[in-house]
């Protein structure tokens, strides 16, 4: 590109600067941006020129219902944490090797959230790399790479972490398992291994558990011992998993036996999401706690600013490798100053209380509705984050995966942004901003009965 060139660039610089029209943007992003890179509803791709709390608005001014962005965690564009990053960027941001008390204050008050045996923390820019820099530690800490890892997960986009996430190995044209990958079945009890309906008053968790330990016990057969055990607390990728009680309990027991070290991967479901508590794993006992927790998308509402929290045992292993860990921009004065002002927010307008409650009334509402619609198979969740997963039959359990495509669809036109997952795509998953309102769900409720009725009467759907 020439000097003339460079100058007749077009700059994206300001909010304030006038927009291109939608089909040049799509035109631009055509011939600029990988063509890998994935738009939501890609055939009609919706374009986003601003948003504010639990709602986006398109070029023409549209509103939107926002059920996707647990990334906007205390709500788009919250004036708190805007100015938060405002004020310290004018003052200084800088590498975080230099002494400043924004790392350290944030460090302590993001410690003071978990358990006393979590208090050391490192900071990264993304849940990716907050994952991949866990790995590292493992290998510190136990001397091997072996990890156990749930079917369906998806733990990051880099190298280290494509290899245990079998949401993206086993997908066409990707590698496959790799050898020091082991994967156990996903504790779903609706359409895992181990049903419900199947083990009507059986330990569901320990039956789960139970695939853990045989995994382990084949790898010691052939000489070989686990690094570490992780999974997302409760699993996105997979449908909106809620693991049974005891899972977590029995399946760390069993990996720290062998050796091993345990990793709750927090990147989706983190930051009192789940309401009642301010991390998922918690929902499995006050006494489980891993050894490596994973942090990211929320902790700076869209800001990048992630972390791994670990025990002290586990950062000394670490340090004694002898290999300095540095992150240039992990923790510097603009991201803690951001990530700090988000718990301001969760804090002071108690939204962990409101996703308890607005939590628990979508629930409530959508088990009624499944009363009406017997294609709602399954209605999951904890505070605010919910899974339905459509059926074509309630005793077989079939997938209705064209219904939930179908319904994505329909959603999108009535200005309310879903997506659907599981393994086959069936599942309408719910993970919106935490203003996400009782007003809000009971739009969402009728516009689902509205769905559900127009795909009773679609034969094509069937």
């Amino acid at each position: 590109m020439g000097v003339h060139d460079i100058k007749s660039t077009r700059r994206a610089t300001s909010a304030k600067q006038e927009q291109i029209p939608r089909q040049e943007t799509i035109n631009l992003r055509e011939r600029h941006v990988g063509p890998s890179c994935k738009l939501f509803f890609k055939a009609d791709p919706v374009k986003i020129v601003r948003a504010k709390e639990q709602y986006m608005y398109n070029e023409k001014g549209e509103r939107y219902l926002d059920c996707i962005n647990h990334v906007a965690h205390v709500g788009h564009c919250h004036d708190h944490v805007v100015k938060a990053g405002q004020d310290q960027m004018a003052i200084l941001n800088t590498n975080n090797r230099f002494l400043h008390d924004n790392l350290v204050l944030y460090a302590e008050r993001l410690a003071n959230t978990f358990p006393k045996q979590l208090s050391v923390v490192f900071f990264v820019n993304s849940g990716s790399e907050a994952n991949d820099l866990a790995l590292r530690m493992v290998k510190s800490h136990t001397g091997s790479k072996e990890v156990i890892c749930q079917n369906h997960a998806y733990h990051g986009h880099v190298t280290s972490l494509m290899e245990i996430s079998p949401y993206k190995f086993n997908k066409q044209g990707a590698d496959g398992c790799p050898e020091h990958t082991h994967v156990a079945p996903v504790p779903d009890i609706y359409r895992g291994k181990f049903r419900d309906q199947d083990y009507p008053g059986e330990d569901l968790g320990k039956m789960y558990a139970n695939e853990v330990k045989n995994i382990i016990e084949k790898m010691q057969a052939e000489g070989k011992n686990p690094g570490c055990f992780i999974a997302e607390s409760l699993q996105s990728c997979g449908g909106q998993i809620m693991p049974p009680p005891n899972y977590l309990r029995e399946v760390y027991k069993h990996v720290r036996a062998a050796g091993g070290i345990c990793i709750a991967d927090e990147v989706q479901v983190g930051f009192g999401r789940v309401g009642t508590k301010w991390w998922a794993f918690e929902l499995q006992g006050e006494d489980i706690v891993p050894d490596i927790v994973t942090l990211g998308k929320p902790m700076g509402n869209g800001h990048p600013v992630s972390a791994v929290v670990t025990t002290m045992e586990v950062a000394e292993s670490f340090k004694r490798t002898g290999i300095e860990y540095f992150n240039t921009f992990g923790g510097n004065p603009v991201s803690c100053a951001i990530a700090s002002a988000v718990i301001d927010v969760i804090e002071d307008e108690k939204l962990m209380d409101h996703a308890a409650q607005v939590g628990e009334y979508f629930v409530c509402s959508l088990k009624k509705l499944q009363d009406k619609h017997p294609m709602i198979g399954d209605v999951r969740g904890h505070g605010l984050f919910i899974g339905v997963d459509l059926v074509k039959d309630r005793q077989t359990r079939e997938p209705h995966t064209k219904a939930a495509e179908h319904a994505v669809s329909r959603f999108r036109e009535e200005k309310i942004l879903m997506q659907r997952d599981g393994p086959f795509e069936n599942v309408l998953k719910m993970k919106p901003p935490m203003k996400f309102s009782k007003e809000n769900v009971d739009h969402f409720i009728s516009t689902l009965d509205l769905i559900l009725e127009e795909i009773d009467a679609m034969n094509s759907l069937v």
